[in-house]
């Protein structure tokens, strides 16, 4: 009775391994599991070294056949690459787990951690870890190729504008800068009167032709050029041109409208001058400070021009300036600026100081003259307006003189501008003394426009000291608060870029 209950009692019996003798819990095959792994290997058949292509010019590895991905450091999808390239071996066995091993970022290797099963003699499960190493090779894909090229390109777009004044394409630069919508274009080449920006594929191209459209008035036509077919695949070659033309109208221009349009924008008077250009024609009348915006639409619909040169702008000096309290408005009239103040004012051109002739006009910059102060402005009294509008209309309801905006001294300005602003890389055909200048009107135009400054990203000068929002002539300023630091990121810890930020 004693043996009996001894024998129920007994924990689970053991057997000897058939080669080394070690008791063990008894297994399908009777043997341990250091002389099982010593006589099978599960991994046997799996690679322990591959290779991997990469294209250090796009930051892509290449996925065979054909294709090449963006994948991040240990992501999930750099994994799944990695798993692929040894798929067919990794079919015989069931893979548990998977996992990368830290290495350093620049030593062009990367460790998988495995963890495989797999039936063994007489239907004992082995289960083994181990590790595959990846060589990652560089490899310029083609797409990189191409554009090393210099001379592959499958889209352009030829963007126009036809005026004698930069002011919309240096505003244009910026907003393509701030929404980095140069990033996959091949090359951009600046020529007389537009930009040219060049594609490696047409979708890339309509993507920048829907953000043009979207910040500036304009129109474009699609053309398409076929270079070379293949009948058996019935496939086709194609280089795509976009044609983009912005309306013919920048900042500060006086323009004069049709009757018709005119009237449609709220019976404003004809003669207008632009205060902004954006994603439409601001306008203001400086005789009602009424304000209309033209679309581009409504522009090519009612075509009009700019009545007087950039170059033609005069300047006048303030000798009596009175604010007008009491606005006639007409029936049916749009919307009165808030942000100008309708004057009346008498000037005098200062080349004709010593003749006692002067003009009268209204203006909008009532806010801003006093007397002695310097305004630059237009005289059509004195000037060939050779314009369609202009001749349809009485003589009595052009102005004699037109100002535009106030005088400060420029040198003084830029001695104290401390910001700077960032520019496309690009290549320039022939660089015309003009273009500086017209490069300091669009600065002074984002010193004075607080709504164009908005859409631009501007950068503090540390190379100039930093003094007051405004200086002793009441010159506009931009405050600290709206600049960005400029900041340089190193692209390699241990680089020579990298050592330098260390330090």
């Amino acid at each position: 009775m004693e043996y009996m209950t001894e024998s129920t009692n007994r924990s689970p019996g053991h057997i000897l391994c058939c080669e080394c003798g070690v008791p063990i819990s008894p297994n399908p095959a009777n043997i341990c599991v250091a002389c099982l792994r010593s006589k099978v290997d599960i991994s046997q058949g799996i690679p322990k070294q591959v290779s991997i292509s990469f294209c250090k010019q796009c930051q892509r590895y290449f996925q065979p056949p054909g294709t090449w991905i963006q994948c991040a450091l240990e992501s999930r999808e750099l994994l799944a690459l990695c798993l692929k390239k040894i798929k067919a071996p990794l079919s015989k066995v069931r893979l548990v787990d998977a996992g990368f091993v830290w290495t350093e970022p620049h030593s062009k290797r990367l460790k998988v951690k495995l963890t495989i099963q797999k039936e063994v003699m007489n239907g004992a499960i082995l289960q083994q870890v181990f590790v595959v190493d990846y060589v990652v090779q560089s490899q310029m894909c083609g797409d990189c190729h191409r554009v090393e090229a210099k001379d592959f390109w499958k889209a352009v777009i030829q963007v126009r504008q036809k005026t004698l004044h930069k002011k919309t394409f240096y505003y244009l630069e910026q907003l393509i800068l701030k929404y980095g919508m140069h990033q996959n274009t091949l090359r951009i080449k600046e020529i007389h009167d537009g930009l040219d920006f060049y594609y490696s594929s047409k979708q890339h191209a309509q993507k920048m032709v829907e953000f043009l459209q979207c910040t500036v008035p304009c129109r474009y036509k699609a053309s398409q050029r076929l270079i070379s077919q293949d009948i058996h695949s019935n496939t086709y070659n194609y280089k795509s041109t976009f044609s983009v033309e912005i309306v013919p109208i920048c900042k500060d221009n006086v323009v004069c409208l049709s009757s018709k349009l005119a009237q449609s924008l709220g019976n404003m008077n004809q003669i207008c001058v632009c205060i902004r250009v954006t994603s439409a024609i601001h306008l203001i009348d400086p005789n009602t400070l009424q304000v209309a915006d033209v679309d581009g639409s409504t522009f090519w619909s009612h075509p009009f021009n700019s009545l007087c040169h950039p170059k033609q702008l005069e300047e006048f000096i303030v000798m009596d300036c009175s604010i007008v309290r009491n606005i006639k408005r007409s029936a049916g009239a749009g919307m009165i600026s808030k942000k100008h103040t309708l004057g009346e004012v008498w000037v005098q051109k200062t080349s004709e100081m010593n003749t006692d002739k002067q003009y009268f006009c209204r203006t909008h910059l009532g806010h801003l003259l006093n007397p002695g102060d310097l305004v630059l402005g237009f005289d059509l009294a004195n000037c060939n307006l050779n314009d369609e509008h202009v001749n349809k209309m009485n003589s009595d309801r052009v102005p004699d003189v037109v100002l535009i905006k106030k005088s400060y001294d420029r040198t003084k300005r830029q001695r104290r501008r401390n910001w700077k602003l960032k520019e496309l890389e690009r290549e320039r055909e022939n660089m015309d003394t003009d273009d500086e200048r017209q490069y300091q009107d669009f600065l002074e135009d984002l010193e004075e426009d607080e709504t164009i400054r908005k859409n631009v990203n501007i950068y503090r000068d540390s190379t100039i000291p930093v003094e007051s929002d405004t200086d002793d002539e009441g010159a506009p300023r931009i405050s600290l608060a709206e600049m960005l630091e400029d900041l340089h990121i190193s692209q390699d810890a241990t680089g020579e870029e990298g050592t330098s930020m260390m330090t």
